[in-house]
């Protein structure tokens, strides 16, 4: 219990330290990569541990998990930039409905890829684990997922706060 404990307030850290990391604004993309790598990584360990995975398994799921995920970081920064194109035009607003919809299709085809990329995980590792690691699997996955969505949100509590003291509080030098 202690050990979850504090794998729970390491993974709390985390978050607020990557949310409050001051260079954040200079750098947005590199830093969300870097997030979701971390991310990525605290998964992987957890669902070891969750898991029980044998060495064996670990070394037949961890590479293709990170292959995976970088190949959908980058179909992810093709989106973003899909996007920020779209924003633009309409912002705009003087483009044709054919260009619109060429670009609409585009992200929606890179966004099947990244559903892809994830079926091809599921797939994978329905292979390697045994009846019972499957059913840990999904019991992990929601947990885990739900863990870091109150993680940010104690985060995003906690950056707020100290950005309201520093408005309440401009001199303070905190």
């Amino acid at each position: 219990m202690k050990k979850q404990k504090l794998i729970t307030v390491l993974t709390g850290l985390l978050f607020a330290g990557l949310l409050l990391a001051p260079d954040m604004s200079a750098q947005p993309f590199r830093n969300r990569q870097r997030i979701r790598e971390n991310v990525n990584t605290l998964r992987l360990l957890r669902m070891t541990q969750a898991l029980n995975l044998t060495e064996e398994q670990a070394a037949a799921i961890f590479p293709l998990a990170n292959r995976l995920e970088r190949e959908k970081l980058d179909i992810n920064a093709r989106v973003g930039q899909g996007m920020k194109e779209l924003r633009e035009i309409d912002k705009q607003g003087k483009t044709r409905d054919e260009d619109l919809n060429a670009r609409f299709l585009v992200i929606i085809d890179l966004r099947m890829q990244i559903r892809a990329k994830d079926d091809e995980f599921e797939r994978f590792l329905a292979a390697q684990l045994t009846p019972v690691q499957k059913v840990k699997y999904l019991i992990f996955t929601v947990d885990f997922y739900r863990g870091v969505g109150e993680q940010l949100d104690r985060a995003r509590a906690l950056y707020n706060r100290v950005i309201n003291k520093q408005k309440k509080n401009p001199g303070s030098g905190h």
